[in-house]
């Protein structure tokens, strides 16, 4: 293999736009059966017992022992230091029968530690990373001999994997490439409901107690933050997480969706827009300049991080945000309780102009999501012996393990359902119901498995949080979202080079439009600005990449 360096630049986040807008779930994935629910949704159903495949019966008999290079999830950061220090992946190894020597990538060092390790040549048997996000693609990695095409492997050697994608032909096409390489094992979310898990949040007691009804609409949404402010002191009746980019959880259509627009691309009759060089973005910014001067966003609007808006929604100052079922209402909730015991926290629809209308943008991800999936490399002496390892993961048995743990450690069955033990959503070592689970299994963030809807309906612990998916559910953006496009080599730089300027530009805009320090009319010679920085060529790029993803299997 050629030892070539690279810089894993503004390229990896700039390709990954390519794709679906967001791709996290609370607790660090977003939102996915034994075999007597086999059918259900969510369930891989395949044919096979809960210890073999028509390729491998588990545990394999092996000397042999694979190397495997992965970061650990976030929820385990300051609670493991390495992989062969979390249950899980000891486990992982005594039900299949192969012995797994773990490379932790250092915390927020991934991308540089991977960069220094493909330019030594000295790679493991497998890489668990985004490869959608890779400079060039994952026809690059191939190319250059960092990745094995695994068309072949799958068919001889993964037969679990291999009859899911089968029968979910809408799963296949988003994991190959243009030209119709297979190059992971995939995180696929198997149902809808696992795919939303964001959306705006409001103080329910509040509402009660000032005689106001969940907002609906932008004109209701007015008169509630007035109200927040004007009679329940509300310091920043609205806030909500600027970092890294102003308004960060704002790409899928918060807001802005009312309007007609999100801050992303999106399709509109089949055709690609940019929601914020569209006119309907000046209208949402219009909006929040005059909340923003009414002094109904919070003041710091321009630099909230988590553990300040958390501190915002704790102490009272903020009593309507955007965040995620999990992560947000399930952490706010008991620190709001904590001082009131009456405080509720409840998801409300995204807003429309109209009364009645159907949201038409909203967070949604992709059946297969960015995060988990794991490469087997070009210098793997092992591929068929990972292949079977990767392949447990989609068997009925992997399917439990990955999603639930071990039985009798982790859960339990109780008529035919997978319940969570007090060692997850009690946990005696006081670890938090998503570090426990981070612990004995993998559902509530990632990795080579079909997650299940069972997960999610016992992390959402609160009614509140399970609600809040159904409300945020109920928008059209399935008809509006780009599928996973990936970029060719050549048109990947340059992408990422017009994305990084237009990005720069729009949050520049964003910010000082809101704030009032330019005036509205700027928003068009804004829009000039994003077009002499090649934006119709983006757009060019994403249609081609779009034609081309059409194309996949035809």
């Amino acid at each position: 293999m050629r030892q070539k360096r690279f810089k894993l630049v503004s390229a990896f986040a700039a390709t990954a736009m390519m794709g679906a807008f967001v791709a996290a779930c609370s607790g660090g994935s977003g939102t996915g059966n034994s075999s007597p629910d086999a059918g259900k949704p969510g369930t891989p159903t395949t044919p096979n017992n809960s210890s073999s495949s028509a390729g491998a019966t588990y545990p394999i008999k092996t000397d042999q022992t694979l190397t495997y290079w992965a970061e650990l999830p976030g929820n385990l950061t300051g609670v493991k230091a390495a992989h062969g220090e979390v249950p899980f992946y000891q486990e992982w190894q005594k039900k299949t029968g192969i012995p797994i020597k773990f490379t932790t990538a250092p915390v927020n060092q991934a991308k540089e530690t991977l960069n220094v390790m493909l330019a030594s040549g000295n790679l493991p048997d497998m890489i668990e990373y985004n490869f959608v996000s890779f400079p060039g693609g994952p026809e690059k990695a191939i190319k250059d001999g960092y990745i094995l095409k695994l068309n072949d492997v799958i068919d001889k050697y993964a037969p679990n994997l291999k009859k899911y994608l089968k029968e979910h032909p809408e799963v296949d096409k988003m994991i190959k490439t243009d030209n119709g390489s297979y190059y992971v094992f995939p995180f696929i979310r198997g149902d809808d409901s696992l795919m939303v898990f964001q959306g705006p949040i409001v103080r329910k007691d509040w509402l009660d107690e000032l005689g106001l009804p969940v907002p609906t609409t932008i004109d209701e949404w007015t008169t509630m933050l007035r109200a927040f402010k004007d009679k329940k002191g509300a310091a920043a009746p609205f806030s909500v997480v600027s970092k890294p980019r102003v308004l960060n959880e704002f790409n899928a259509g918060a807001f802005a969706g009312a309007f007609g627009v999100t801050r992303a691309f999106y399709l509109e009759n089949g055709q690609i827009k940019f929601g914020p060089a569209e006119k309907g973005f000046k209208d949402f910014l219009a909006l929040f300049r005059s909340w923003y001067a009414e002094g109904l966003l919070d003041k710091n609007i321009a630099n909230i991080d988590t553990k300040a808006l958390d501190a915002n929604i704790s102490s009272g100052a903020t009593g309507a945000t955007v965040g995620n079922a999990g992560g947000g209402i399930g952490k706010w909730a008991p620190l709001i309780t904590a001082k009131d015991p009456k405080a509720k926290l409840v998801a409300t629809p995204y807003p429309v102009l109209k009364k009645g209308d159907t949201p038409k943008f909203g967070q949604r991800d992709q059946p297969f999501t960015q995060g988990g999936m794991v490469a087997i490399t070009a210098k793997s002496k092992n591929a068929e012996l990972a292949a079977k390892l990767l392949d447990y993961g989609y068997s009925e048995a992997g399917h439990m393990f990955f999603n639930f743990g071990t039985e009798g450690v982790s859960y339990k069955m109780e008529n035919g359902y997978p319940k969570y033990t007090d060692l997850i959503m009690n946990n005696p070592d006081k670890l938090a119901p998503a570090q426990a689970m981070s612990m004995y299994f993998r559902s509530n963030y990632n990795g080579p498995f079909v997650q299940d809807k069972r997960y999610i309906e016992q992390y959402l612990a609160l009614p509140e949080q399970r609600d809040a998916v159904g409300i945020w559910q109920k928008t059209d953006m399935a008809k509006h979202q780009l599928p996973p496009i990936t970029p060719t080599q050549e048109e990947s730089s340059e992408y990422a080079k017009i994305m990084t300027d237009i990005d720069t530009l729009v949050d520049e805009m964003t910010l000082k439009l809101i704030l009032g320090t330019e005036p509205m009319d700027s928003f068009e010679k804004y829009v000039d600005k994003m077009k002499s920085l090649k934006l119709d060529r983006a757009i060019e790029i994403q249609k081609a990449a779009l034609d081309r993803y059409n194309k996949r299997g035809n």
